[in-house]
């Protein structure tokens, strides 16, 4: 892989992660005022089921699939210098597909009683039907600003600029916080959906418009169903339609099987999520999107090899969730009290979001690797493997849940969610490595095992020094919390620094030079 590319593709991850940072940094203030709110309660369960139809829509026209169905059409145009043909095609899908959607919504919001009574089946209250489904109402049309949106951030994205879009996430976070503060002491939990439906507008659509023609965009109404590009972007997008992917599947699981279990067990559920988003989101989702574009670019000029460099390279560096994840899962009584315990949210609820975390947790590293992996599956534009592939694994994974939810109740459903997921993603590498002759894969998972070893002997080290050396320290408190946090991170960064330069990981020491030198290089240290 070429030295500017590389440089490229680390400016975009900057920029990306710091968009990942900052939204889910906001995303926490957003949690933490749903938390004070309503804690764990049967309000919060119904304001989480409330998203259940509105994914659903948003997954069938594929709205969170764009930048991978979409960006390789458009780039191919781009690269061949025919930008105007380009703008046809993306003012056909906008017109052709939004209208779609809003066809779809228009019969969700009807038929939302009906939906929600499918999709929750273990909550039969009827007073949590009826707020779900006025919540369900008021969020579904922010699916179209998602939808328009998604597309301006693909133009941007395939003109190799990622700042706009990088703020979509971040504004849409205050919106959900804005209308919760503003209209919660009126409406209650209502209040935050107004906000989902403020902040979708605000920063996916609005702001991406102006992005996107700030980047040449052309728009005009066109319906063009006989269009060839259409047609190939429709082939390209229907296995995503109807396939089942391990992120759209987990969200849908953690709210159907927690219908089933105590009030409070979805909101506990998903209170555990935010926490996994965490790494996830700042490795895993920044690394994705950054490299995506690239991935598309290397496909296109035919340059396979160095597409398995980058890929590898990337999947090298998203190790490093999983020492991560293990300093989570030490703190994980200390993080959730910080964050959520207060207002409603009480000490019986830190301790049930901490007992969740710890089995979410270990399936932080196929969360992120996954983002990565199945975009180089969509770089070649063959997104119809990788759709019955993970529809495949889905389907295979419901009894997972079932007996998990049986056995373990919420923490089942969690530790479920962390199996299926590095199943998942360690056959879809191996798969992809078999593909295109990836040969250096093997050291790839060679690292992953390295990495998961020490980050074992890590965690076990810092547990024993938290329940030993802190024991005087009482955690239940605030300020307790934060000495235990500080005292245990320094350590973390200490050994994670000595076992880096001295075991010459070069992934680990890269990253403190880019964490306290603020450069990035081109050096791959081993």
């Amino acid at each position: 892989m070429n030295r500017p590319l590389h440089r490229k593709v680390g400016i975009a991850a900057v920029i990306m992660m710091g968009s990942v940072f900052l939204s889910r940094f906001v995303g926490l203030f957003r949690d933490m005022a749903i938390a004070y709110v309503g804690g764990l309660s049967g309000e919060v369960d119904a304001y989480h089921v409330a998203f259940l139809i509105p994914e659903i829509l948003n997954h069938i026209v594929a709205s969170g699939f764009l930048a991978v169905t979409f960006i390789p059409i458009f780039t191919g145009y781009l690269a061949s210098h025919q930008e105007d043909e380009g703008w046809r095609i993306f003012s056909i899908v906008l017109t052709c597909f939004g209208s779609l959607l809003v066809v779809l919504i228009a019969l969700g919001w009807i038929w939302a009683p009906e939906l929600i009574e499918t999709v929750a089946r273990g909550r039969r209250d009827p007073q949590f039907q009826t707020l779900a489904v006025q919540m369900t109402r008021i969020i579904m049309p922010a699916q179209f600003f998602f939808f328009a949106g998604g597309l301006f951030m693909a133009v941007q994205f395939a003109k190799e600029q990622f700042v706009i879009p990088a703020l979509a996430p971040l504004i849409y976070n205050l919106g959900i916080i804005a209308g919760g503060i503003a209209l919660g002491p009126w409406v209650g939990m209502q209040g935050f959906s107004w906000g989902v439906l403020i902040g979708a507008f605000a920063g996916n659509f609005a702001l991406q418009y102006w992005g996107a023609r700030r980047a040449g965009m052309r728009f005009r109404i066109l319906y063009e169903f006989r269009n060839p590009d259409l047609k190939k972007y429709i082939l390209l997008t229907l296995p995503l339609m109807f396939g089942l992917t391990m992120m759209f599947s987990m969200e849908i699981f953690m709210r159907y099987f927690g219908s089933f279990l105590p009030p409070g067990s979805i909101a506990g559920l998903l209170y555990g999520r935010t926490i996994l988003f965490i790494p996830v989101g700042l490795f895993g989702q920044a690394a994705g999107m950054a490299a995506f574009p690239f991935m598309a670019r290397l496909i296109a000029e035919k340059k396979i090899g160095e597409m398995n460099q980058l890929l590898n390279r990337v999947l090298r560096y998203l190790a490093l969730v999983i020492p991560f994840a293990v300093l989570l899962m030490v703190l994980r009584h200390e993080i959730v009290r910080l964050l959520f315990q207060r207002g409603h949210f009480d000490a019986g609820a830190t301790d049930l979001t901490a007992q969740i975390l710890v089995f979410l947790l270990p399936g932080a590293f196929a969360l992120s690797s996954y983002t990565v992996v199945v975009r180089g599956y969509h770089a070649t534009q063959n997104t119809l493997f990788p759709a019955l592939f993970g529809s495949a694994a889905v389907l295979l994974s419901l009894p997972l849940y079932w007996y998990g939810m049986q056995w373990m109740g919420a923490s089942g459903i969690a530790l479920a969610v962390s199996v299926s997921a590095a199943f998942q993603v360690g056959l879809l590498y191996a798969l992809w490595n078999a593909k295109s002759d990836n040969v250096e894969g093997r050291e790839v998972y060679r690292f992953y095992l390295k990495i998961i070893v020490i980050s074992a002997a890590l965690g076990a080290l810092l547990e024993w020094f938290k329940q030993t050396g802190l024991s005087a320290i009482d955690s239940a408190t605030v300020a307790g919390s934060l000495a235990v946090c500080a005292v245990i991170g320094l350590a973390f960064f200490a050994l994670l620094l000595l076992v880096g330069y001295g075991l010459r990981i070069g992934e680990i020491a890269e990253l403190f030079d880019r964490l306290f030198r603020h450069r990035f290089t081109g050096a791959h240290r081993r």
